[in-house]
């Protein structure tokens, strides 16, 4: 297959413009409401603040923004995922064709990774797994760019300190990759002294510190109750002997089978997988660091604290697997089979996007099936019948307030609880408690009602 270097840049535009059109349109078409993490994270940025209980700001801030702008429009917020997905591709063809030296094998390393359902069938749920996407890959590269020049940037140094806050600032998982990084460092300075230590390097820990402060600060200021929840997501307190064994293995297994459809494209096409590994090798090093050391880390952590690892974690890891894997088996590629390789990949391509569409129209019981506008609607009837004031305040859970903190039209205030938050609130503003029906019915001071069997309790100005 002939391929003209000159038009690579063309076709790479050219497949995250389709990327991005397919996995918007396709979501907003079949999905009757967007799915749970979007709608949390919405919630939260109803009410920003510089963390929340479950994560940390980012995510939120990103959707509010979105928000402001286009309204409870559904297609806006898969148009963002997507944005973020394929900023993050831009940063992986970026560093691929400069760390391979071959365009050709930079958007062949993007390319494989679309195989992988973390850059596809995921990602029009916007969440804190999307959310590090972009600064993952832009970590990623200003990193290399300090590692593989010998006159060192100040501004490259600020802005691996900027990417890397914004990045823990999406999800506290983000510190493997920085852990991985530091100790390449440390190891090329410290150990084999074939780098030098630069005081330039403090700029960075410095950026990444300051950007942090607020959050911190925060954390210290609500008992740091985000790592509480991380640390339960991993059933940590529960864990037996067994599960220092069992839970590695899960993870193991799992992220053998997430990568089958990437080790297809690998055979289509590599003549035979054949490699060295040169540890005196600057390049492979760094490949090493971003791609391997991460997962040892994440594998190494459940195999000490017996936690169960949640797929969905590993999302940002495997954005620069193509490249390692091109790097390695760069001999062996025979670009004659390139045809067939683009072969294998439209397959996957459209498969993904084809699958999704299926499972959304066809069951009826997922959180996308929920009539979450119409739902609104009701209440929001309901209490222009009953009430004169405005909705301001919307308590509950993420996903039942937090739908009607999104759709009804004023967009008002969520609140997981106003526990020693009464005193904060507008006092001549409207307030709706949703949670347990038996409960709210026999305690709402006001109007009550249910709706799939959640208790709706409207406390308000009456007419």
């Amino acid at each position: 297959m002939n391929l003209n270097i000159k038009n690579i840049n063309k076709i790479f535009y050219v497949f995250i413009a389709v990327h991005l059109i397919i996995w918007t349109l396709i979501p907003s078409i079949t999905n009757q409401n967007l799915p749970l993490d979007t709608i949390e994270a919405l919630a939260w940025g109803s009410n920003l603040d510089w963390g929340f209980n479950k994560h940390p700001p980012l995510s939120a801030f990103f959707l509010e923004i979105f928000y402001q702008i286009f309204g409870s429009q559904d297609w806006a917020y898969y148009l963002l995922s997507q944005i973020f997905v394929i900023t993050s591709f831009y940063f992986v063809y970026k560093f691929s064709s400069e760390i391979l030296n071959n365009k050709v094998f930079g958007i062949i390393s993007v390319l494989l990774i679309e195989s992988i359902y973390f850059y596809s069938f995921t990602t029009p749920e916007f969440n804190v797994n999307v959310c590090q996407l972009p600064f993952w890959s832009l970590t990623v590269y200003y990193s290399w760019k300090i590692y593989n020049e010998k006159n060192i940037k100040f501004f490259d140094c600020l802005l691996v300190g900027l990417f890397a806050a914004l990045g823990f600032l999406s999800k506290y998982l983000f510190i493997y990759l920085l852990i991985s990084i530091d100790l390449l460092f440390i190891y090329l300075i410290f150990f084999r002294k074939e780098k030098k230590f630069d005081f330039k390097y403090l700029i960075t820990f410095e950026v990444f510190l300051i950007i942090l402060v607020p959050h911190l600060v925060w954390l210290y200021n609500n008992d740091f109750v985000t790592v509480t929840y991380g640390l339960a997501r991993t059933g940590l307190e529960g864990s037996s002997l067994i599960d220092h064994i069992k839970y590695p293995l899960i993870f193991f297994g799992k992220q053998i089978g997430i990568l089958i459809p990437f080790f297809i494209m690998i055979w289509l096409l590599a003549k035979k997988i054949k490699y060295k590994i040169d540890l005196k090798d600057k390049k492979l090093l760094f490949l090493l660091a971003i791609n391997i050391l991460p997962l040892f880390f994440m594998l190494l952590t459940s195999l000490i604290l017996g936690s169960k690892v949640r797929t969905m974690w590993m999302t940002p890891f495997y954005l620069f697997i193509g490249t390692l894997f091109i790097y390695l088996l760069k001999s062996e590629i025979n670009l004659k089979r390139l045809k067939v390789f683009v072969y294998g990949f439209v397959f996957f391509f459209l498969l993904s996007p084809s699958l999704y569409a299926y499972i959304s129209l066809s069951k009826d019981n997922k959180r996308t099936d929920y009539f979450g506008k119409d739902i609104a609607d009701l209440v929001e009837r309901r209490w222009n019948k009953n009430f004169s004031n405005e909705i301001m305040y919307v308590v509950g859970d993420e996903w039942y307030a937090g739908n009607l903190s999104y759709h009804i039209s004023n967009r008002p205030k969520w609140y997981l609880t106003i526990d020693k938050k009464v005193d904060q609130l507008d006092p001549i503003g409207g307030l709706i408690y949703v949670g347990n029906a038996e409960v709210m019915k026999n305690l709402c001071p006001g109007e009550f009602g249910k709706i799939d069997n959640q208790g709706i309790c409207m406390i308000g100005l009456r007419k």
